[in-house]
């Protein structure tokens, strides 16, 4: 069996009904409203770094805050309903991050319709444009006057050279569409094969394994060419690999 043979297995394997229950895309999940999943899948892969279950269960704790209606709250929300927040702590994020967060959404979604439009800024229809989108992405987040210095690095830039695995995965999971019903694919702009492998510690790992990666360094370059790698085995959806290069690390410790 040859190398892509055996990935697509594991991309059958894996992109699974099954899967959705111990992964952080189980809170997008949780909601049919375009918004909601929006605003649940961007917090839920911001905060994605630890036990998937920790993860999960602070991502339920936020949004209870919310009374578990994000884009409703967001909009309407008093001074006084923003107190609980100020107890809200995951790992290095923390209450001025999520109040900030909250402060981006209200001002982005009084102007449009989808968090997608801030995703689109400098779009273009070429393969390269990614560089280019997050960057413009995380310069659009903190327009806002008073953004914290210490919150940006909770969104990470190829900018600053990072591999930006949270926003690929969010990315992946608006972008995406099959007939799994793993990932959304509620965006319909940016193309498939124009997204970038999310380059977690486990993918990072199995993708040097099977010398899908030869960079030394884990940055945004790395995640360049693992997505180029996978472009070779499927150039219209190379991120669908995410699923095995990740499956085999997780649950095969492969």
């Amino acid at each position: 069996m040859d190398l892509k043979e055996f990935l697509d297995q594991k991309v059958l394997q894996f992109n699974q009904h099954g899967f959705i229950a111990l992964d952080p895309i189980s809170i997008p999940h949780m909601f049919s409203k375009k918004q909601d999943i929006e605003i649940a899948g961007f917090f839920a892969a911001v905060l994605a770094w630890g036990q998937r279950k920790t993860i999960i269960n602070k991502s339920l704790e936020l949004f209870e805050m919310m009374d578990n209606a994000p884009h409703d709250f967001i909009l309407n929300h008093s001074e006084e309903d923003l107190k609980p927040f100020l107890n809200f702590k995951h790992r290095t994020f923390n209450d001025i991050d999520t109040l900030y967060f909250l402060a981006f959404f209200k001002w982005h979604y009084q102007k449009h319709e989808s968090l997608e439009n801030a995703f689109l800024i400098g779009w273009k229809d070429e393969p390269n444009i990614m560089e280019q989108l997050l960057t413009n992405f995380h310069d659009y987040f903190f327009q806002l006057e008073d953004a914290p210095q210490r919150t940006r690095k909770h969104i990470a830039t190829p900018k600053r050279k990072s591999a930006c695995k949270r926003i690929n995965m969010f990315l992946r999971w608006m972008v995406r569409s099959d007939d799994k019903g793993v990932d959304f694919g509620i965006w319909n702009t940016i193309k498939p094969n124009q997204l970038i492998c999310p380059c977690d510690l486990h993918v990072d790992r199995v993708g040097r394994k099977l010398g899908l990666i030869t960079r030394k360094q884990t940055d945004w370059q790395t995640a360049v060419e693992l997505t180029d790698k996978l472009r070779g085995f499927d150039p219209e959806d190379p991120v669908k690999y995410d699923f095995a290069l990740f499956g085999l690390g997780v649950e095969e410790k492969f």
